[in-house]
Order: C-alpha cells, then sequence, then structure tokens
C-alpha cells in the first residue's frame, strides 16, 4: 500500500538566472524541478542541524580576584605590571 505524505503547495519567487539553471540541471538529471528543490532543501537543513556549534570553554580560575598590592590600583599600573620584563 502507498502511504502519501501531506504536500504543502506554496509559491517561491527565486531570480530568473537562477530558475534557468535550475531547470537546466534538473533536466541533465531526469528529474523535476520540484524533486531538485527538495532534496536542496533536504541537504541543508541536515547540513545546518549537524553543524557544530561553537562553544567557549570556561576559561575562568579560582582565586580570591586581584592581589591586595592590586586590589586599589588604577588599570595602568595593573597592566605596567603584566607586561613587566616582556621588553615593552
Amino acid at each position: 500500500m502507498l502511504v502519501r505524505r501531506p504536500i504543502l503547495k506554496t509559491t517561491i519567487e527565486i531570480p530568473d538566472d537562477l530558475a534557468r539553471t535550475a531547470k537546466a540541471h534538473a533536466a541533465r538529471e531526469n528529474i523535476t524541478l520540484r524533486s531538485l528543490i527538495e532534496r536542496g532543501l533536504r541537504l541543508v537543513l541536515r547540513a545546518d542541524s549537524q553543524e557544530a556549534r561553537f562553544e567557549l570553554r570556561d576559561a575562568s580560575v579560582d582565586g580570591r580576584g586581584l592581589q591586595p598590592s592590586y586590589r586599589d590600583a588604577e588599570w595602568a599600573r595593573i597592566r605596567e605590571s603584566a607586561y613587566e620584563d616582556r621588553g615593552g
């Protein structure tokens, strides 16, 4: 028994040059334009769902904040100490 899936009929607008290229491609592949569009959508959706999402690793460190000698220091002093002995 053939099971039919529900089909949504819709209209899409695509540039003329893309439509001509897609129709020619479909003809070369001996498939319908509809099949080509469906295949393309499935490929894009599958690729997007499999893409690894970037997750920033937790690079925080345990500690008690700035050392006492820097707690009330100006940013320039902290930066100067960070680059001390680096030839800058």
